[in-house]
């Protein structure tokens, strides 16, 4: 180790926050005179807010939501399988006696883990479940268009998870949306005492998606291909009456404990998540490894950043702890980089090509290195409905060899 860099941040010149390892390259990211970071501003704040009369409030809409919904569904919760959207259910059924319409959008990415997940979360739960599952070749053309329009793989699952629940409310009628962690919590973007961003219909276009469908059309992608990830009209949503609202602005928020109630009590799993040191958060899916490390080209920082950041905040690890697991693990090469190579048929030159071009301009003169992955992932690099196919077709072609 060399003691002289032991605790520093990865780019030198560019502005920390003072408490935690967030950088001024992070998007929407706001420092106050003092030099602290609006996520950290916000932790604080979050000591200080009366959780009680907000469990209050919470009873008020959740009570006015069953009132108002008479036979239909009191309200949708948009789920992933994830440990959040496990929890939402668990506070929403188990301890207000909601009945929510769960509504999955697939990203066709799935993991075992993750699957796993959300087919356990129904069980356990025993809730009713749509999902809308956009179809292989469409997943991989969008995949390969969103690293050109924005520099990330994933337009698809932004997109989508935005527009399907809103699509099912407004033809099922059903008001009521419930999201899980607070725009407040960690992201930076807004903090308790100054909500400075609506959580509503331009969220997803302001914080995910950057492009909308139309936009996103190509010589390989039709608009017709883009129907899916079109939100209901602004008259539509109004009619329906659709409210958007997150659990975490109503009662006290703490993933990582949430996570271990959960996989405590009703199975849920962690597994390997690549870019970072923990794994449970997008463990539903198999290129959360790509989502980040193209954030780590484009803004030189990645997952581990993000989350030792909150650990700092937690008084979990100190900063310069931080900024060492940022170093170690923000520059590892994923695995899922091969899987989208051959998804989308670029090359690795033209992916370090393009993501050069998308690098923010205050750090184009900034040498991010780039480390080799020496551990092989726990989990296979392949979504797991292919696996299961797969499995099959071998199994198949044995009994077709016995004959």
């Amino acid at each position: 180790m060399n003691n002289d860099n032991y605790g520093k941040p990865q780019m030198e010149g560019i502005q920390y926050c003072i408490r935690c390892c967030i950088p001024a390259t992070q998007e929407l990211v706001k420092f106050d005179e003092m030099g602290i970071c609006q996520a950290c501003q916000s932790s604080e704040q979050k000591i200080h807010i009366d959780w009680v009369e907000k469990g209050n409030e919470l009873k008020k809409i959740l009570d006015d939501a069953k009132s108002r919904a008479g036979n239909n569904y009191d309200c949708i919760v948009p789920i992933s399988g994830g440990k959040d959207s496990t929890f939402q259910l668990h506070v929403l059924t188990k301890i207000y006696g909601m009945k929510p319409l769960a509504v999955t959008f697939s990203h066709n990415w799935y993991s075992e883990t993750g699957w796993y997940n959300l087919m356990n979360s129904l069980e356990k739960f025993n809730v009713d479940h749509i999902m809308f599952t956009p179809n292989r070749s469409l997943v991989n053309r969008i995949a390969k268009r969103s690293l050109e329009a924005i520099g990330d793989t994933c337009w698809h699952c932004h997109a989508g998870v935005g527009a399907f629940p809103l699509q099912v409310a407004v033809r099922f009628n059903i008001p009521l949306l419930i999201y899980g962690e607070s725009i407040a919590e960690s992201s930076g973007r807004s903090s308790y005492k100054n909500p400075l961003m609506d959580f509503n219909v331009d969220y997803f276009m302001k914080v995910s998606t950057k492009r909308n469908p139309k936009s996103m059309v190509c010589d390989y992608i039709t608009e017709q291909d883009m129907r899916p990830f079109f939100f209901p009209t602004i008259e539509e949503l109004e009619k329906a009456g659709v409210r958007l609202m997150h659990l975490g602005d109503y009662i006290f928020w703490d993933d990582e404990r949430q996570m271990e109630f959960v996989r405590d009590h009703y199975d849920w799993k962690e597994t390997e998540v690549e870019g970072t040191y923990k794994g449970y958060k997008s463990a539903e899916c198999i290129m959360p490894g790509m989502h980040d490390y193209t954030n780590y080209l484009k803004r030189g920082y990645g997952r581990a950043t993000y989350q030792a950041s909150v650990d700092v905040r937690n008084g979990l690890l100190t900063r310069e702890e931080g900024f060492e697991l940022s170093k170690k693990y923000d520059s590892e090469i994923p695995e899922s980089l091969d899987y989208y190579l051959k998804i989308t048929g670029m090359t690795k030159e033209e992916f370090y090509n393009m993501m050069m071009d998308k690098r923010l301009p205050e750090i184009k003169d900034i040498e991010l290195p780039v480390t080799i992955k020496t551990r092989k992932n726990k989990e296979r690099i392949m979504p797991y409905p292919e696996q299961l196919v797969e499995k099959e077709k071998v199994k198949l072609n044995k009994e077709k060899s016995a004959e």
